[in-house]
Formats: C-alpha cells, structure tokens, sequence
C-alpha cells in the first residue's frame, strides 16, 4: 500500500484552484478540475518553472507562465510545447476535508 501524506484542506483548493505544495521533499502542484483535485510536478520540465507560481488553469490544462508550456494535469501529459516531458502525477484522496497525496 502506497504512503499517503495529508498535504491540504479541501477547503484550501476550491474549482479552478492551483495550490503549490511541499512533499517529501518534492514540489508538487493540487489543482482542482471540476470538483476533483489532481496532484503533478510544480517543475515545467521545459526550463524549471513551478507551474504554481503564475501558472494559469484553464479547464484541465496548466500553463507554465514562463513560456507557455501546457500540461494536462489529470495524466500529467503535454499538450503544448515548449515542453517535451510529461509532468509526473501522484495519487490524491480525498477524506473528509482532508487532502492526501500519495508519493509511491
């Protein structure tokens, strides 16, 4: 069974929200499409940009605001270069208001 580490509240990351957080050491980004939250890489892997600072979600692509980069944030793939690398994506549960994401 995979680790799962509470990172948020439900609360803190409402529809059309991007929050950045820290896991394990690891950047990652929660954005919430359409009622459900996602969990990826905050790294553009075009040039190293965290996604949640400046990045734009529209629908369930991400903006990277350095170079418009886009990622779709439910597989992680990119939907627009400059990027050529998939972001990574990570498991997410939602229990009550509490927010979890999983790093295996």
């Amino acid at each position: 069974m995979a680790k799962e580490e509470r990172v948020a509240a439900a609360g803190e990351v409402g529809d059309g929200v991007i929050k950045g957080i820290k896991v394990g050491g690891e950047s990652l980004l929660l954005a919430n499409v359409a009622g459900k939250i996602y969990a990826v890489s905050d790294m553009c892997t075009h040039e190293e940009c965290n996604l949640s600072d400046g990045g734009i979600l529209e629908g369930v692509e991400i903006e990277c605001s350095c170079h418009g980069a886009r990622f779709d944030v439910t597989s992680g793939e990119v939907t627009e270069e400059p990027a050529e690398e998939p972001l990574n994506t990570y498991g997410v549960t939602v229990r009550g208001d509490d927010v979890f994401v999983s790093l295996e």
